[in-house]
């Protein structure tokens, strides 16, 4: 490694040097990693193909300039898009992110790894049709996985410990830097380049959290893992070039990540990153029931539990009462006017309002027309969140990771509803199982709003094997999704 760099400059940050070396040497051996990744591929590309029904998504999708077709370009899943992998890189992200509805890890900072699926997808099957026509090596499925796995661990790891909104930023700096990560190896990068591409990564211009946040939340909020997974896509390609890396990004004095935009403080690691592997990806969270914001989902779960209780009586409500935990109360507890679709589904109190009036919940329900009846925010007016501390705790255990909700509703004669708590919502690890089912019922309906049966067929079964599905090309897999 020494010799690598000049000698007038610093070596590289061990973290980066420990991730690059993650990276490029670890070999991953979980059979059960790779099953999540399974389930986790499908559920991803499904929830991107849901996000094809909204024009708000969909008119942001495409080539930059209108009519451009890149030969040998990767392909966009449910579209007629064939782009260079940058763009390609921003399509997917986007569809994948619209509706709120794929993987979360929460932690000190909270996120969602199959982001990364982004530029993943669009590298690996703009590779293997370059190299279908050059005769070179094509990636397999397989490799996809291993890079999901694996961005899914460095995201997912550096959250455990750091949290970034709490100084401002945005958690989509870190589908940057894991993809940054990934895609430098998949295009062929050795150590020096992942570091290099790390680096990158890490003194890009970070975003901040203010779309992401009342009075300002908007719907920059779910294109911007599209853009972070596709601006890592470009950053790996000019190293790939031949592009510097700059070894010091997090610690030089004044000028690194640290002193600029961290608070002067390192990164602190729950486990060294020499002891990484698949953790983040078989600990995973699914959102198996409902398109809302993951501190949410046992609440609404609970409303769900409530609402025919309280369904013709809805009128009698004094009060409603949600125990929650810290998390929950920081991003989500809403009082006032929600201005759009992306306000409501980072409000508490409108998700479970849904969901006492209605027993459901869904992505059409944050829309205007939904939010335009009267009793929904009259029954918002009602509903306060409350810290339960032992909740909190829960929610930070490493052996626990609960994220707990109970609600209590109070009636204008003075008597109440039993309170419903729901510690582990479906999609949790300790309630695997049951969501392992529910969320191939969810990638069969996503498949059936763009697809014809044969094809929807085709593309389950596929995802269903899990050996025929590692050792498939990428670009074959990716021409399944091909729109009519």
């Amino acid at each position: 490694m020494d010799a690598s760099f000049s000698k007038d400059r610093p070596q590289p940050d061990q973290v980066l040097v420990d991730i690059a070396r993650y990276v490029v040497n670890h070999r991953i051996q979980s059979n059960y990693a790779y099953d999540i990744a399974r389930n986790c591929l499908m559920d991803t590309l499904g929830c991107g193909l849901e996000a094809l029904s909204y024009p708000a998504c969909t008119q942001l999708l495409g080539p930059v300039v209108s009519g451009s077709v890149v030969p040998n370009g990767a392909r966009v899943p449910g579209t007629r898009f064939q782009l260079d992998p940058v763009q390609a890189a921003f399509n997917i992200g986007t569809m994948i992110r619209w509706l709120d509805f794929n993987d979360t890890w929460l932690a000190a900072e909270w996120g969602h790894p199959s982001d990364n699926l982004g530029g993943i997808l669009a590298t690996a099957d703009w590779l293997s049709r370059n190299a279908r026509t050059t005769g070179g090596k094509l990636l397999t499925m397989h490799d996809v996985l291993t890079a999901m796995i694996k961005a899914h661990e460095i995201q997912g790891c550096l959250a455990l410990e750091n949290s970034f909104n709490q100084v401002g930023l945005d958690h989509v700096l870190l589908v940057k830097v894991a993809s940054a990560a990934v895609v430098m190896h998949l295009l062929g990068g050795d150590m020096n380049q992942v570091i290099n591409a790390l680096s990158q990564a890490w003194v890009d211009g970070q975003p901040l959290r203010t779309y992401r946040q009342f009075p300002n939340t908007g719907s920059r909020k779910s294109w911007a893992a599209g853009d972070a997974t596709s601006r890592a896509v470009w950053l790996a390609l000019i190293t790939l070039k031949g592009e510097m890396g700059y070894p010091s990004a997090l610690t030089a004095q004044t000028w690194g990540f640290y002193d600029v935009l961290f608070r002067g403080k390192p990164f602190r690691f729950q486990r060294p990153i020499a002891q990484w592997d698949a953790y983040v990806m078989e600990n995973i969270l699914f959102k198996v029931s409902f398109p809302a914001e993951f501190h949410a989902q046992t609440a609404v779960e609970c409303a769900m539990q409530l609402h025919p209780l309280v369904t013709a009586q809805i009128d009698h409500v004094k009060k409603i009462t949600i125990r929650t935990h810290e998390a929950a109360i920081r991003i989500i507890d809403k009082q006032g006017p929600l201005n759009n679709p992306a306000d409501r589904d980072h409000c508490m109190q409108y998700m479970v309002a849904i969901a006492l009036l209605f027993g459901r919940l869904t992505a059409v329900d944050y829309e205007d027309k939904m939010a335009a009846d009267p009793r929904i925010d009259q029954l918002r007016e009602k509903i306060f969140c409350m810290e339960d501390q032992q909740f909190t705790r829960d929610y930070h255990d490493p052996g626990k990771r609960s994220i707990a909700n109970g609600i209590i509703i109070e009636l204008k004669d003075g008597s109440t509803l039993g309170e419903v708590v729901v510690h582990y919502p479906v999609g949790h690890k300790r309630r695997r199982d049951e969501a392992i089912s529910l969320l191939e019922t969810k990638f069969k309906a996503n498949l059936a709003r763009c697809f014809p049966f044969e094809q929807q067929q085709a593309i389950f079964n596929l995802c269903r094997d899990a050996k025929k599905l590692e050792v498939t090309p990428v670009d074959e897999f990716v021409d399944m999704f091909a729109a009519g």
